[in-house]
């Protein structure tokens, strides 16, 4: 009997006992605040050529809100979107950037395009299209739990390669939802079911470093890079290079949740049969999951095209996902009653992230904290530079947009680069590949938060799985600038170097 009930039937209740775990780190993130924030001034940064970066009061004032936020962030002291008002909050109080400007950042286009991406979850989901695909998927794979999560991470990766990750995430989401009712009936948390969900969003991000389509860090990065180094990367050469790497990463993260996350069934009897009849039983295709599939199918076509055709570049992605939203309201495929459904929380989370990055950038903090960093191995072996340069980039990229993480990053790694002997390609493909696998926290991608919708886990959770998941990482990226890139032909030293 629940405590609301016991009280309206006059009953004795059970009092809950105190969280003092939550107080203990609730104090924690204000305590690192109030430290950094109020402690006399940090001395500049210096970077090789001499230029000083000034840590000033409104950039202290920023880290000081980045200690707090990734602390409540990671134990859930308070709903994660509670956490991101927070951020909001705090800049506007204490000075740090006007109220106008840090709010502002809620409504980035960013937190649009993940709201659009999340409202074609639903559709997918009412119209039926994702049992369709689900009982599908399961008809093919089998009863083995094994085969389920290498078929759900295969087609994960594989979607990335055309389309944005966020969008492959709300669209998996559902199918993945749908895939596990068919496991546990029971709303409790598994082992099956955390290591679905946090795979996808673990694969999502390997994927996605793969082809210019699977997110916008990589268009960026090459156009950054050929503005400091005057060298253009192609479309083609890029994936050349990633592939192994986008696809090593996904077979190993396989591997990895069968051992951190095994399902608690190796199987689940009837599985295919029932999957075949469940199919069977939804009958013909329905008009509006055509017209849906059209729809979603004419976005993401449109956003894919941009990066081909010169008319397309102009239009703005989030404009064009954002069209296939209303269109749903346009067809009566979702009611106003289906606004209620959104997960603001996981809204707000994005939001409160777009935030405290534009609060990091703005403030100057994110570029003291990179030359700060980086000149620590200015003087290092080039291999360590580079595993460095890559380490900077996968921890930034779990707070902030990983494009300004590499942005912030880059022009100082690209400095020190020749002094060490090191050529800019390897720098510029080792931080793309960590930035598009932030593993630690919810906020450094979309599909991490769109998967924690699924209440398989905690964000405690997530952050402790994705440390040793990050370790791996680095490791994949060690293994790559020391052999598979120099025996596909990147160079990797510079020639007076060698």
């Amino acid at each position: 009997m629940t405590q609301a009930k016991s009280e309206k039937m006059g009953l004795p209740t059970k009092k809950e006992p105190f969280d003092w775990k939550r107080l203990m780190f609730m104090s924690i993130g204000v305590i690192l605040f109030v430290v950094v924030y109020y402690c006399p001034p940090w001395p500049d940064a210096i970077d090789p050529l001499g230029k000083s970066f000034a840590l000033s009061r409104e950039a202290k004032g920023a880290l000081a809100v980045f200690c707090l936020a990734g602390t409540w962030w990671v134990f859930e002291v308070v709903p994660i979107g509670v956490t991101s008002l927070m951020i909001g909050v705090l800049q506007a109080l204490f000075l740090i950037r006007p109220a106008k400007v840090a709010f502002k950042d809620f409504m980035d286009p960013s937190v649009l395009f993940i709201f659009g991406s999340i409202v074609i979850g639903m559709v997918f989901t009412k119209t039926g299209l994702t049992k369709r695909i689900a009982y599908k998927m399961l008809a093919v794979v089998g009863e083995k739990t094994s085969m389920i999560y290498l078929g759900c991470f295969v087609l994960t990766a594989l979607l990335t390669h055309i389309m944005a990750h966020t969008a492959v995430a709300a669209t998996m989401y559902p199918l993945l939802m749908a895939i596990y009712a068919m496991y546990s009936e029971d709303e409790t948390p598994t082992k099956f079911g955390k290591g679905l969900f946090i795979g996808m969003a673990y694969v999502a991000g390997a994927g996605s470093i793969v082809t210019l389509l699977g997110a916008a860090r990589g268009a960026v990065a090459l156009g950054f890079y050929k503005d400091i180094m005057g060298k253009e990367i192609s479309f083609f050469e890029l994936t050349w290079y990633m592939f192994p790497i986008g696809w090593l990463m996904t077979f190993i993260l396989w591997g990895f949740f069968m051992v951190f996350l095994k399902p608690e069934k190796a199987r689940i009897p009837g599985l295919k049969e029932k999957a075949k009849t469940m199919h069977k039983a939804l009958g013909p295709v329905t008009r509006k999951e055509v017209i849906a599939a059209l729809i979603v199918g004419a976005a993401i076509v449109i956003i894919s095209l941009r990066s081909f055709v010169p008319a397309l570049k102009v239009l703005d992605k989030t404009a064009i996902l954002l069209c296939s939203t209303i269109l749903f309201f346009v067809v009566n495929i979702l009611t106003i009653n289906d606004l209620e459904e959104i997960p603001w929380n996981i809204i707000l989370l994005f939001a409160g992230a777009m935030s405290i990055g534009f609060c990091l950038w703005d403030t100057g903090a994110a570029s003291w904290l990179a030359v700060n960093w980086l000149v620590m191995f200015q003087n290092a072996h080039w291999f360590i530079f580079v595993l460095g340069i890559a380490f900077f980039v996968l921890v930034m990229t779990n707070f902030i947009m990983n494009v300004a993480a590499i942005a912030i990053s880059l022009p100082v790694a690209l400095v020190i680069a020749p002094y060490l002997g090191v050529a800019g390609e390897v720098i510029l493909f080792a931080s793309l590949v960590t930035a598009g696998m932030p593993f630690l926290l919810l906020v450094g991608a979309a599909p991490n938060a769109i998967a924690y919708n699924s209440k398989q886990f905690t964000p405690g959770e997530f952050f402790g799985y994705g440390v040793p998941a990050s370790i791996i990482l680095m490791l994949v990226v060690a293994l790559a600038v020391a052999v598979i890139w120099p025996l596909m032909g990147m160079p990797i030293t510079l020639p007076a170097a060698s």
